[in-house]
């Protein structure tokens, strides 16, 4: 077998090399100093310092910035116009950030938190990964662990151990800090503007027919939709059953060793595949497929010989291809035969479900991290947004969206955590979470808490309908009783309305660096009642949301909720009531209403298309709220990159009304 080299579209550009006036060496310690209020610490050897991108930071070089130093025998001072940052000399620790009057002991002992890999198995409340801001002023990013990313596109380990840190030193200068990250570890892209509409998902193994009737249905309760997800029986899953002579890995449990890896379609559950997925675009519908890849490629696959032969291997011999993420040619084959037929016949995407562990052949290799950085990279080849759905997987996973935050238990505590968790994600650059909105297991039909998820769906950054297989769990509103029914619908007909908006703020996180939903206290740093509203964010630029995660209570038939509100006039886009802020207030809430605040002056632009499809709309609708204000409304065609080239005719953000 000839050894091979990755594909072009598989490389990143990156470009690691620091501009060499910013970089201090004193022995065994490389300090690089990248912006005024960050830097870079290095303590090894010479030969150990690390000018390569690695798998979290891909660019140090930002130009010259003017700093001064100070070396003693246990110590180095950095000092530049807007920080002093003081280094132990011996082991390359932070000792200590000076931001004008602030001083942190950067031990990221007050740090504001950032996200998770996963919500699956939790119960509520989980312990988050830290951020780069802090309520200190300073906060350490640890990268000694992340491996390099070369030139050719494949991961190396480094050449030795060493300590590899980075200090955001930005006070109360939340959105400076997070978007100096996104300046090191690259960009969020611009997500195509039908992953802003309505998803559906669930666990269950539909027929063709099935799934066909119930789009339509959907289509008949005039509930718009811009994804239809498949979950893994869009192949075979009873394999021991339908292959009884296939090879199998024997060293794996039976859980994992029968059907949760699959590039077949299951014909018997969906005879016209390519019938389905004609079906699904002529409904305005994008079409994902769910991705368990640990088992490689099995004889039975379609795709089986040509994968051999790929391999250097003799497809008579039906000897499995073992799934490698760190086998160069296995990754250009998993692409170009399990795969891209696929792309070819209608799938939009992939939804990547890795579960299977941590570990791959090369030490410190993460499969979920190499998966989603290789998948999204491949979806570039056609021309369009690439999109892929998957976990987390460390800092730089904003590169890769949109973010799956696992199955979900069908709980309060849950839902309580679900906004706080979403919004603080910002705080290391994650911007575009997707919730199994409703729970995906083990829990009980509810009408009130799903109507509840759904209003939080309504105000994500991702809307996706999910459940698993339970005849108690499906998340169609029609399967609720009457009130939930039509409050759900009016909610998912809001989010489609909404996508203007939606789509303009998308344009913003990737331009600016704001995220979508944003912790109270970016704004406001100094208000103490910002940082305790843990489930309040703003939405965007205009509006200021806190998602009812409690019961109604039973004698006033309202569930209560406080919400701090910041300076200025806040408007209730549902009842119309005014609100004075600079305090907390409390919203008693029926079941068809949320605390969602329009800033004074806000416009909102909203859509009055109706259907499945979630283009530039027809017509529009501004929601004008009284006060001096503006609102840049953004369009293009909503998939390609054509949006990048300065000719592009849509590509300038339009202010239409102040």
């Amino acid at each position: 077998m000839e050894e091979k080299t990755l594909h072009k579209h598989l490389v990143a550009k990156t470009d690691g090399k620091a501009e060499p006036d910013n970089i201090l060496i004193a022995g065994s310690i490389r300090i690089t100093v990248i912006f005024p209020n960050l830097i870079r610490v290095e303590c090894g050897s010479e030969k150990s310092f690390c000018d390569e991108a690695t798998q979290s930071v891909w660019f140090r070089n930002h130009g010259k910035v003017d700093f001064t130093y100070e070396i003693t025998k246990t110590k180095i001072i950095i000092k530049t116009e807007k920080a002093e940052f003081c280094i132990n000399r011996r082991n390359g620790t932070a000792i200590y950030a000076k931001i004008g009057d602030m001083e942190s002991s950067c031990d990221n002992s007050e740090n504001l938190k950032g996200t998770a890999r996963t919500l699956d198995q939790s119960h509520g409340a989980i312990p988050l990964k830290d951020g780069v801001i802090s309520c200190d002023g300073a906060a350490v990013f640890d990268d000694s662990k992340s491996l390099l990313m070369c030139k050719d596109g494949e991961v190396r380990p480094r050449l030795a151990k060493e300590r590899d840190i980075y200090v955001f030193a930005y006070g109360t200068d939340y959105i400076g800090a997070v978007n100096a990250l996104y300046k090191i570890t690259g960009e969020v892209p611009l997500v195509p503007r039908f992953a802003l509409g309505n998803w559906w998902s669930r666990y269950k193994a539909y027929t063709q027919s099935e799934y066909q009737s119930l789009m339509l249905e959907f289509k008949k309760h005039n509930v718009p939709l811009t994804v239809a997800t498949v979950d893994m029986d869009w192949h075979w899953v009873d394999v021991k059953k339908q292959f009884p002579d296939a090879e199998y890995n024997k060293t794996r449990p039976l859980f994992w060793s029968d059907g949760w890896t699959g590039y077949s379609w299951n014909t018997e559950l969906f005879p016209d595949y390519r019938g389905f997925l004609k079906f699904l675009h002529e409904q305005g519908l994008k079409v994902t497929l769910n991705l368990h890849p640990a088992l490689g490629i099995r004889s039975f696959e379609n795709c089986y010989d040509a994968a051999a032969r790929a391999m250097g291997l003799d497809p008579a011999e039906k000897k499995p291809i073992e799934f490698d993420i760190t086998d160069t040619q296995f990754i250009n084959t998993y692409f170009d035969t399990a795969h891209h037929p696929y792309e070819d016949e209608g799938v939009d995407f992939w939804w990547i479900d890795w579960q299977q562990g941590k570990k791959s052949k090369l030490p410190g290799l993460d499969p979920l991290w190499a998966l989603n950085h290789y998948h999204y990279l491949d979806r570039q080849r056609s021309g369009k947004r690439p999109l892929i759905l998957s976990r987390y997987a460390g800092i730089g996973s904003h590169r890769y969206p949109l973010g799956f935050s696992g199955d979900t238990f069908m709980s309060w505590r849950v839902l309580k955590f679900q906004p706080y968790f979403t919004s603080t994600a910002s705080n290391c650059g994650y911007t575009w979470w997707s919730h199994d909105i409703g729970g995906h297991c083990f829990g009980r039909h509810d009408d009130e808490m799903y109507v509840r998820w759904v209003q939080l769906g309504t105000f994500s950054p991702i809307m996706r309908l999910h459940s698993s297989n339970d005849p108690l769990s499906g998340k169609e509103p029609w399967n609720y009783g009457w009130e939930a029914e039509m409050t759900a619908e009016r909610y998912l007909r809001l989010r489609h309305e909404l996508i203007p908006y939606l789509y303009s703020m998308n344009y913003r996180t990737h331009k600016f660096g704001r995220a979508l939903c944003e912790p109270l206290y970016y704004d406001n740093p100094e208000c103490e009642g910002a940082y305790k509203c843990r489930n309040g964010y703003m939405f965007g630029s205009e509006l200021l949301v806190c998602p009812v995660t409690s019961k109604i209570n039973k004698k006033t038939r309202r569930a209560e909720t406080r919400v701090w509100l910041p300076k200025g006039r806040w408007t209730d886009v549902f009842t119309g009531k005014i609100y004075r802020g600079s305090k907390t207030v409390r919203i008693h809430s029926e079941l068809n209403t949320m605390p969602v605040f329009a800033r004074e002056g806000a416009i909102i632009p909203l859509s009055l298309d109706e259907g499945n499809s979630c283009k530039n709309p027809t017509v529009l609708k501004f929601k004008v709220y009284r006060g001096n204000g503006s609102f840049s409304l953004y369009e293009d065609d909503g998939e390609t990159n054509g949006f990048k080239e300065p000719s592009f005719p849509s590509a300038k953000p339009k202010t239409v009304l102040s």
